[in-house]
């Protein structure tokens, strides 16, 4: 990365804290969850306690965690932690502890995957579960496994609200439902993947019901002042293009739901966090989000980098761009946003955080695919 200092101006407001649903963080930037397949048979181990704690000590304000299942059905491939059973929640708790002993803050992201498989997108589905959605699609056209019946959607939802209350008693701050990419509680958001004819399709107050339950049951479980937000997005992992909100109006219908339900707070993934939202308005969707709910928004979405992750090469490498923490910082300034969140950028640089808060970014490193493929 070239040698550039950032303005007074950007590392201040980034520098400044900030409330969230009464967990009081102590700047405006977050690690993103980013999957890292480090978990044998879903266990947290020694080495990820370290990669999370050095980005905790090196300033970050939160940490949401890579993706844990629910239950079994919803985990991604053998490799990926676990939220439920001893041995994985005991993996936790050994994480949770020195990332709050470096005054972070930490969300358990609740990933659960429904029916979509690693074969989709080149990997090996080391699992053998039956594959649950809303209506057995993981997008047009792709049948994987079941359409859920309602006493399997009804289980579904203990099991968020139990991976809540056990998340609570290793020490989380909150849980993040992962309702984003085209996993579970997308699929019922997404009228494309949600054929149902019962009380949990239809329009996108309905189709909403399934999430908002979940959060209901998060708060139930782990107690109403346990942090719970959502991760949204609009497209997914098998269609970039796809909206579940064709305007803000829709957009205002798909929130009322999961905010009446008790959502502290919605992160929003775009793969450029700066993108335009609707024809209507340069406003990016966390911009919308933020104006429609009042509620806390985290952005997300190639915040330091020249290329989004999805893009061709996006995985490989990536440079280092100043300019989008000039835009970031502007959002916060103007209420845009509350919170921006870093991948790729706190994978090569752990200290990240405490560079952007004193100004100085001198010497930060470029992105290369070494550090995905480490965990450091």
């Amino acid at each position: 990365m070239a040698v550039e200092q950032i303005s007074t101006l950007q590392h201040e407001v980034l520098a400044s804290g900030f409330d969230l649903g009464g967990l009081r963080l102590r700047n405006r930037i977050v690690m993103a969850p980013m999957t890292r397949e480090c978990a044998p048979d879903g266990v947290p181990t020694a080495e990820m306690a370290n990669y999370y704690a050095r980005r905790a000590e090196g300033g970050v304000a939160m940490i949401v965690t890579e993706g844990a299942a629910p239950n079994e059905e919803g985990r991604f491939g053998r490799n990926v932690p676990r939220l439920y059973g001893a041995d994985a929640l005991a993996g936790w708790e050994r994480i949770v502890a020195p990332v709050k002993a470096a005054d972070a803050a930490i969300l358990a992201q609740v990933w659960h995957v429904g029916a979509f498989v690693p074969s989709m997108i080149g990997m090996t589905d080391s699992l053998d579960v039956t594959r649950v959605s809303p209506s057995g699609l993981a997008a047009p056209g792709r049948l994987i496994g079941k359409a859920m019946t309602t006493r399997q959607i009804a289980r579904t939802v203990r099991d968020y609200g139990q991976a809540a209350r056990e998340a609570r008693e290793v020490g989380f701050d909150g849980v993040e439902i992962h309702a984003a990419h085209g996993y579970l509680p997308d699929q019922f958001f997404w009228s494309a993947s949600n054929l149902r004819e019962d009380c949990y399709g239809g329009n996108i107050a309905a189709r909403c019901r399934f999430a908002a339950e979940i959060i209901a049951e998060c708060k139930a479980q782990a107690g109403s002042d346990f942090i719970v937000t959502l991760r949204l997005s609009q497209w997914k992992q098998l269609d970039f293009l796809a909206h579940v909100a064709e305007s803000p109006e829709e957009l205002s219908d798909w929130l009322m739901p999961l905010m009446k339900s008790g959502a502290d707070g919605f992160h929003v993934s775009t793969r450029r966090f700066w993108d335009q939202a609707f024809p209507s308005s340069e406003a990016s969707l966390a911009s919308w989000v933020r104006r429609l709910s009042g509620r806390p928004v985290i952005a997300v979405g190639s915040a330091l980098m020249d290329r989004d992750f999805k893009a061709e090469g996006g995985k490989q490498r990536g440079d280092l761009v100043p300019r989008t923490l000039r835009w970031a910082a502007e959002a916060i300034e103007d209420g845009e946003f509350d919170l921006i969140a870093f991948g790729r950028a706190l994978l090569a640089n752990p200290d990240l955080a405490q560079r952007l808060v004193s100004g100085d970014v001198t010497g930060l490193r470029d992105y290369d695919r070494g550090y995905l493929d480490e965990l450091k």
